[in-house]
C-alpha cells in the first residue's frame, strides 16, 4: 500500500466510497458527510489550505483511491485539528489501514503544529469508535461548533508534540 495526498483525480472515486459507506450505515441523511458541499472536490479543499487542511489517500495496487483520511484546523479552536472523512473501499477494510490512516494523519497534524485532535462519528460506525477508543480518543460532550449535527459522538485527543 502507499500512502499520499489527495490530488484532483481522486475527487470521484473518494467520494463514491464516502457516499456508499454511508448510505450502507444509513447515514445518506442531513447532518452528515454525505451532503459536504466539498466532498465532490477533496482535493480542491484541502489542497487550497495546506497549511491548515490536509487530506492523505491509500492507494490500491493499481494507483487508485481506496480510501483516505483529512484534517482541518477548527474554526473554534485554532490549536486543534478536526480529523475528517476517514473512510476506505470494501476490499480494503480490516487490514489494518484505518488504524495506519490515523497514525499517518497525527503526525501530519503534530507537524503542522496542532496540539490536540476533535473528531465526530455516529453510533452506527461502531468500528470506527472502537479504532478511535484504542487510539486515545477520548468521548467528550457535542460541542457548540459541531458541524455534522446527526453525528452523536464526539472524541478529542491530546497530540505529544
Amino acid at each position: 500500500m502507499q500512502f499520499r495526498h489527495i490530488q484532483p483525480n481522486d475527487d470521484a472515486r473518494l467520494a463514491g466510497i464516502v457516499r456508499a459507506s454511508l448510505e450502507r450505515n444509513h447515514l445518506d441523511i442531513p447532518g452528515t458527510a454525505y451532503f459536504d458541499p466539498e466532498l465532490d472536490h477533496l482535493s480542491a479543499y484541502y489542497l487550497a489550505e495546506p497549511d491548515s487542511r490536509r487530506y492523505l489517500v491509500v492507494e490500491g495496487e493499481d494507483g487508485l483511491a481506496e480510501g483516505g483520511v483529512g484534517i482541518a484546523r477548527l474554526s473554534w479552536d485554532p490549536t486543534c485539528a478536526e480529523v475528517q472523512k476517514l473512510y476506505l473501499s470494501d476490499t480494503m477494510k480490516g487490514q489494518g489501514l484505518g488504524h495506519r490512516l490515523m497514525e499517518l494523519i497525527e503526525r501530519e497534524a503534530t507537524e503542522m503544529g496542532f496540539t490536540s485532535m476533535y473528531l465526530e462519528t455516529h453510533s452506527n460506525l461502531k468500528t470506527a469508535i472502537d479504532l478511535y477508543r484504542r487510539m486515545g480518543y477520548v468521548e467528550i460532550e457535542q460541542p457548540t461548533g459541531a458541524i455534522h449535527t446527526t453525528m452523536d459522538h464526539f472524541f478529542l485527543k491530546r497530540l505529544a508534540n
